[in-house]
């Protein structure tokens, strides 16, 4: 029995922290209930929680190596957003951390500046009060401190992010035009924040009920 734990215990090892390779990539998906949003769902939301999935998958780290992580989508984008992190892991776009936001007591601002990687949160647009298309779990925020969101008045959030709204900076994780990552989502017909005038939120990818 010592033995099998110890087997069990070194295959997780290699699993979330060996050095990433093209075929290493897995994703499972599971359904979710209220219990498991937590803070991120409540009633008044405009998806209920059988219209959502648990994504667990692998990607690159900002350390070079493979890490597992987690996101709440739509049911109708699974596919998209397993096949899109699929081709980020290939190109080893790299992804500091990947939490559901309950893990943060469903706080914006907070998985921001902790430079989480999420999607799913019932919540208004950032200084507005119509739902957002992450309370539709059809948006996805990746690095957000890496690649923040600039207000019309030039108020960056998270505060941590004000040295990334420099996009000249080639740090590893930013986000830019017609890179791998922007171009691996717009092949699955999802928008990119970056392109915008006004608010400019790199961090941002949504796909629009169409």
């Amino acid at each position: 029995m010592t033995i099998r734990y110890l087997i069990l215990g070194l295959l997780l090892a290699l699993t979330t922290t060996a050095p990433a390779t093209a075929d290493a990539f897995v994703a499972t998906v599971h359904r979710v209930t209220a219990d498991d949003l937590g803070a991120s769902w409540r009633d008044g939301c405009p998806v209920p929680p059988e219209d959502l999935r648990l994504v667990t998958l692998t990607h690159v780290g900002l350390d070079g190596r493979t890490h597992r992580g987690q996101l709440v989508v739509a049911t109708g984008v699974t596919p998209d957003v397993v096949n899109i992190f699929r081709t980020l892991y290939r190109e080893r776009y790299p992804i500091e951390r990947m939490r559901t936001v309950d893990h943060y007591d469903a706080d914006d601002d907070l998985s921001m500046a902790d430079n989480n990687t999420s999607a799913f949160n019932c919540r208004p647009i950032t200084g507005g009060t119509a739902w957002s298309n992450h309370s539709y779990g059809r948006a996805i925020d990746l690095n957000p401190q890496l690649n923040p969101y600039i207000s019309a008045s030039g108020e960056v959030l998270p505060p941590n992010g004000a040295p990334y709204a420099d996009r000249t900076r080639t740090d590893p994780g930013l986000i830019h035009a017609g890179d791998p990552t922007v171009r691996a989502f717009a092949r699955h017909g999802w928008d990119w924040g970056g392109y915008w005038t006004s608010p400019i939120d790199y961090q941002h990818f949504e796909r629009e009920i169409r």
